[in-house]
């Protein structure tokens, strides 16, 4: 069985989300990193650190949009995924990458500073660079979502679960607020069995937080 490490609200929900979605069975095996200590198994599978780690049999892979791809090439078809020759294929590409390396990655620093570094260090340079990349890339999500439901078209897609989580996290970190358009996406995203069900086992794994 798919074992996922990571759970509650961390990125390993966007890989939990997808395998819900496609009815893949799985397990987290919770890692939690602000606890300390040592985790020698967690160590062992990604030396860096980080999360999510995922592991399906001899392969380990890590980073949840790469991750994503894998399950999807692997275990699809799916229409979480179009066609390359699809319509859809460039806008589904374009936002599946997009909600890490533009927006997830960037509001990740700008919540660091805000919550954790000294007060005299919460609003420096860096800081307001990164919320400025976060702020330019999110404008193109919600042109975007002016023109459609969903991030390619009319149909959900994994690019929905990759930006969705990612516009989560500003909320829960960086202190994001939403307009009306973005609220709906919000609810039409989050509102999926799928994603209530990924969300609930995640918190489990870690005792419900």
């Amino acid at each position: 069985m798919i074992r996922v490490f990571g759970g509650g609200t961390s990125r390993s929900l966007r890989v939990a989300w997808l395998l819900e979605e496609m009815g893949i069975p799985y397990l987290i095996r919770p890692v939690d990193l602000l606890a300390g200590g040592e985790d020698a198994e967690f160590r062992a599978v990604n030396p860096a650190g980080f999360i999510p780690v995922m592991q399906d049999g001899d392969v380990t892979m890590v980073e949840s949009i790469a991750i994503m791809e894998y399950l999807m090439a692997r275990y699809g078809p799916t229409p979480l995924a179009p066609a390359p020759d699809h319509p859809t294929f460039p806008l589904y590409q374009q936002f599946l990458h997009l909600g890490e390396a533009g927006l997830a990655a960037s509001i990740y620093f700008v919540g660091g500073s805000r919550h954790f570094a000294p007060e005299a260090e919460r609003r420096n340079w860096t800081a307001r660079q990164a919320l400025d990349v976060f702020e330019s890339r999110l404008g193109l999500v919600t042109r975007q979502l002016a023109r459609a439901p969903y991030l390619a078209g009319e149909t959900f897609t994994a690019a929905d679960i990759s930006v969705a989580y990612a516009r989560d996290l500003a909320q829960r970190f960086g202190d994001l607020v939403l307009g009306e358009g973005e609220r709906a996406y919000m609810a039409r995203t989050n509102g999926r069995d799928a994603y209530q069900r990924a969300l609930a086992t995640s918190r489990a794994a870690m005792g419900g937080a």
